[in-house]
C-alpha cells in the first residue's frame, strides 16, 4: 500500500491552477470544434488545429451574406468571443504557473530535462510531494501509469497496454513532452536520437512515445529524490541501457 502525503495549501493552490488551466482548455477545444462544425454546414472548410482559428475567423467576416446568412454569422461571432475570452484566461492562469515556477528550485531543475517544459515541471513538483516514497523512477512512472500492465499464465509472462493507473495528467504532459522531444531526436546523432529512430523502426510512434515517456518519468524521479540539477548523460545513459 503506499500512502499519500498531505499537501500544502501552497500544492493544493497550484494544483487547482492546473485543472482550471485544463478545463479551460478543453472548453475551448469544444467551441472551435463547435465553430468548425458549423461552418462546415455551410460548406466552409479549414483545416484541424487551434492555430487554425484565425482561417476560421477569416471565414466568418469575410463570406459573402449569400453563403453565410447574417443570422449564422452572429452565432458564429458569439463562439469567437468565447474563444478569445478562454484564451485570455488561459494566458492569466499560465502567467500565474510561470511565476510560481521561477521560485520554485525543484520545478525549475525539472524544467532543465529535455522534453519536460514549465507545465509538466509544476505539475511534478506539486503532485509528487515526497519522492521518497517511491523506490526508484520505476515506481513513479508504474505510479503515473507508463508501464505495461503483465498477464501471466502458464510460467509465461506477457505484457500489455500500459496500465493508466495513478495521475492522468502527469501522463498526458509526459506524453506530449516525449511526443514534442521524439520530432527534435529524429535528426539527432546522439545515443539517444539513435535509441528513438531505431525503435520507431520496429514500432508505432505511440509506443515510442511512451517507453520514451516512462524514462522522462525515471529521471524526473532522479531529480528529485537525489536533489541534484539535471545530468544530460543520464539521458544518453538510459538510451544506451533500453
Amino acid at each position: 500500500m503506499r500512502f499519500v502525503p498531505v499537501k500544502s495549501a501552497e500544492a493544493q493552490a497550484v494544483g487547482m491552477l492546473h485543472g482550471t488551466r485544463q478545463l479551460m482548455v478543453k472548453m475551448r477545444t469544444m467551441q472551435v470544434n463547435a465553430l468548425r462544425g458549423h461552418l462546415a454546414e455551410f460548406g466552409l472548410i479549414a483545416a484541424k488545429g487551434i492555430e487554425k482559428l484565425p482561417v476560421l475567423a477569416a471565414l466568418v467576416e469575410e463570406t459573402p451574406a449569400d453563403a453565410l446568412p447574417e443570422i449564422a454569422r452572429s452565432s458564429l461571432r458569439a463562439l469567437l468571443g468565447g474563444i478569445h475570452r478562454l484564451d485570455e484566461e488561459i494566458a492569466g492562469l499560465e502567467a500565474e504557473l510561470k511565476a510560481w515556477h521561477r521560485g520554485n528550485e525543484v520545478s525549475r531543475r525539472l524544467a532543465e530535462i529535455p522534453g519536460i517544459g514549465l507545465m509538466t515541471a509544476t505539475a511534478l513538483a506539486v503532485r509528487v510531494v515526497d519522492p521518497g516514497l517511491f523506490r526508484n523512477g520505476r515506481d513513479l512512472a508504474a505510479w503515473v501509469g507508463l508501464t505495461p500492465r503483465q498477464d501471466s499464465t502458464g510460467g509465461r509472462t506477457r505484457l500489455g497496454r500500459i496500465t493508466k493507473a495513478g495521475d492522468a495528467l502527469l501522463r498526458r504532459l509526459l506524453m506530449l513532452g516525449a511526443t514534442s522531444l521524439i520530432r527534435s531526436l529524429k535528426t539527432s546523432d546522439s545515443a539517444l536520437g539513435r535509441w528513438v529512430r531505431a525503435l520507431l523502426a520496429r514500432r508505432p510512434p505511440k509506443v515510442v512515445a511512451i517507453a520514451l515517456a516512462n524514462k522522462l518519468a525515471r529521471i524526473a524521479w532522479v531529480v528529485m529524490a537525489r536533489g541534484e540539477p539535471f545530468d544530460p548523460r543520464r539521458l544518453e545513459a538510459a538510451a544506451g541501457a533500453a
